[in-house]
């Protein structure tokens, strides 16, 4: 957990993420990623040089077999208040629209449910639990399937909706945040979608592994190439 939370520190300072008495809502999912995320912040607050307080958001898409009972638990515990809205975007997803890639759709739609129940409740800055691997698997997304050099930014301000993205957990590696999330014993929350672990995303994953083991150090190189390069990135 020390490694993870001092990533989140150094992400924080480097962009500037939060500022004094920022009401920051943190997008959960109820998945490693966000739940470790949700616990950080929580820690942070303790020795952050700035105050500010912290809500966590579930978009309950729809699914029968997601039960949100371990984060009521997670975030009462935490102190942290939860709003869970219920959505019907899985039958429109699925059912009504049947798409073929069901997860950008989703995202777009989960994304517009959290920026609308973040601006009712006095919030404009989202943190999503987005880490280095998500970053660089977000850039080869976009350069093999939209033949674009694109990735998520650390803070993106969205001028329609006034609201910010943060994305706390940059510098995080995700064998790190799977180590911080067995020795905390935070809970998990499996995904009732059935697109799990079927995505595009997830080929990515396994050619970075491939990668891997055939470059030494080519995620570390991928990472600081992206990143210091992301004014030019769009």
């Amino acid at each position: 957990m020390r490694k993870t939370l001092g990533c989140l520190r150094k992400a924080v300072q480097d962009y500037n993420m939060i500022n004094e008495n920022e009401h920051i809502c943190v997008a959960v999912s109820g998945g490693k990623d966000s739940m470790i995320l949700l616990k950080a912040l929580r820690t942070f607050m303790y020795f952050s040089p700035v105050k500010f307080k912290l809500t966590a958001i579930s978009i309950d898409v729809g699914f029968d077999n997601m039960d949100f009972e371990k984060l009521r638990v997670f975030c009462s515990d935490l102190d942290i208040p939860l709003k869970i809205v219920k959505t019907d975007i899985a039958k429109i997803v699925f059912d009504e629209r049947k798409e073929k890639n069901p997860c950008s759709l989703c995202s777009k739609m989960k994304r517009a449910a959290l920026n609308e129940t973040a601006l009712s409740i006095g919030s404009n800055k989202i943190a999503y639990g987005h880490h280095r691997d998500d970053f660089i698997e977000s850039f080869l997304l976009s350069l093999f399937y939209e033949g674009r050099i694109h990735t998520f930014k650390p803070v993106t301000y969205l001028d329609r909706t006034g609201v910010y993205s943060i994305r706390p957990l940059l510098y995080a590696k995700e064998k790190d945040i799977i180590h911080a999330v067995k020795t905390e014993n935070i809970p998990v929350i499996k995904s009732g979608c059935p697109a799990d672990g079927f995505t595009k995303r997830e080929e990515m994953k396994e050619l970075m592994k491939y990668l891997k083991k055939q470059i030494p150090m080519v995620d570390e190189r991928m990472f600081t190439a992206i990143k210091n390069n992301l004014d030019d990135i769009h």
